[in-house]
């Protein structure tokens, strides 16, 4: 057995990304009515429903800032929270909170593979609901494997919005091997979970991590794999008043 499936593969969010795309149109008529001279990246740009607010959607803009190098490009984020007519008429769609993100990402070597919406139930208060962007990275080279994957929470505060959790790596998967067998392999997960506990007014956040790793070889005509035991670690993270702030360690684990 031959290691390309493995290595190909192996960074597993990436194989499954898929195309985020904004059927309704929406994203493309909010962007017309704030930023008719600006470009659009339509491929990233994101229009989901926000699970359990009904007609409330999530807008993402990715806009390419002016001026960049070839090698590097800067992207502002109008992240959006719109509520829809009754009528479901897009046209009198209306803004109920953003913020205008500027400089929130940056492309290099390591392209933006896709830009999504988590949804999940990020309930900092029990008025404060917040809701998630997770930003795919994922390297071209063939024998040195990358992947990334960061989490950004924006918590609505009337009509602005506050981003409260400022790109929080959750995955990272990278390698080095021959493109026949001989590699070697290592991944970190991670899972966030909102605590009872709180600091200045929001829940505390703990993040959990587990570290994996392997290293193949060849033996003979065989492809040989071996796992190394996976170590786990937790971190809470605390609001400030402004934001959670990541400690050193975790951001280095």
């Amino acid at each position: 057995m031959r290691r390309q499936h493995v290595a190909a593969c192996f960074l597993g969010f990436a194989c499954a990304a898929g195309h985020a795309a904004c059927d309704t149109g929406l994203a493309e008529r909010m962007h017309t009515k704030l930023h008719p001279r600006r470009a659009l990246d339509h491929e990233r740009a994101v229009c989901e429903p926000w699970r359990g607010f009904p007609g409330r959607y999530i807008v993402v803009l990715p806009m390419p800032e002016a001026g960049g190098t070839p090698d590097t490009t800067r992207f502002d984020l109008d992240v959006l929270v719109v509520q829809q007519a009754d009528n479901g008429n897009t046209e009198r769609a209306k803004i109920v909170s953003r913020l205008l993100d500027e400089g929130a990402l940056t492309e290099d070597a390591i392209r933006i593979a896709e830009i999504r919406v988590d949804t999940a139930r990020y309930t900092l208060a029990p008025d404060a609901r917040a809701f998630g962007l997770r930003v795919l990275y994922q390297g071209s080279s063939r024998t040195s494997p990358y992947a990334r994957e960061t989490l950004t929470l924006y918590l609505p505060q009337g009509q602005k919005l506050a981003k409260v959790l400022d790109q929080l790596e959750m995955t990272l998967e990278h390698g080095e091997w021959d493109t026949n067998c001989t590699g070697v392999f290592e991944a970190t997960r991670g899972a966030l979970s909102v605590m009872r506990a709180t600091s200045n007014g929001l829940a505390d956040l703990t993040l959990r991590r587990t570290r994996s790793g392997s290293r193949a070889t060849l033996q003979g005509d065989e492809c040989i794999t071996q796992e190394r035991p996976a170590t786990f670690n937790a971190t809470v993270l605390h609001y400030d008043g402004t934001i959670y702030r990541i400690p050193k360690r975790a951001a280095r684990d």
